[in-house]
């Protein structure tokens, strides 16, 4: 009889360690962890900015910012949380630009000039991943998610688009589970209830950074890190 025995499945790799490779130069771990995040950042930088490119640009600031300063991670929160204040800080501070009257807690270093790797033809290829049957009603939907009050729609692009517990929204936004129920309440109402039951289903097709575009991040985070991509 054969003692030929099948190999183990091997373990999946943990975020923690993937991290501390990150830290250590890993270009492997530095994008997997952005294409782990990418989508989830993405919606809610462009949820703060209401602009597709300056989100990108917002987002890749951020991660370079983030695997830069990854010796100042100490886990006392999810590296997912840890990640995404240093993106809504960067999306704030754009906006801050624009109106001096947005304000912010930031735990990092402000950067000096931006080095933002430009993505090829970004603003005219076509989206491969958005259907033409979804394509005017997902428009529709970031039309209306747009023209929130800033402060709803961050919270309303948490919770309803991209599923983040009350909890996790609370974390990452710095809020009371309360004023984060509040501001969802509030969210909803302004969308009106109709709205809500014609495309309910598609909220997860709205702003999708998935495919290319995810892809060209990770290639343009690794570049300005000074690793192989």
């Amino acid at each position: 009889m054969s003692r030929l025995r099948a190999e183990a499945p091997s373990r999946p790799e943990s975020e923690a360690e993937l991290v501390r490779r990150a830290a250590d130069g890993d270009p492997d771990a530095v994008r997997s962890l952005v294409r782990t995040h990418n989508r989830r950042l993405f919606r809610i930088a462009r949820g703060i900015v209401g602009d597709d490119a300056e989100a990108e640009d917002a987002l890749q600031e951020a991660y370079v910012r983030a695997f830069r300063a990854l010796a100042s991670f100490r886990g006392d929160s999810a590296f997912g949380t840890w990640l995404g204040r240093i993106v809504i800080n960067e999306a704030l501070g754009r906006v801050r630009r624009r109106r001096p009257t947005v304000e912010w807690t930031d735990g990092m270093e402000e950067t000096t000039q931006a080095e933002i790797i430009p993505f090829p033809g970004s603003a005219s290829l076509p989206d491969p991943e958005r259907g033409a049957a979804q394509r005017q009603v997902a428009r529709f939907l970031e039309q209306a998610i747009d023209a929130l009050p800033s402060d709803f729609r961050t919270v309303f692009v948490a919770r309803a688009v991209e599923g983040m517990s009350i909890e996790e929204t609370s974390a990452l936004l710095d809020l009371k589970p309360e004023t984060v129920k509040t501001r969802l309440h509030r969210a909803r109402r302004l969308l009106r209830t109709s709205l809500e039951a014609q495309i309910g289903s598609s909220l997860a097709d709205a702003f999708p950074f998935d495919g290319w575009r995810c892809e060209a991040m990770a290639a343009a985070v690794l570049t300005r890190l000074g690793l192989p991509s």
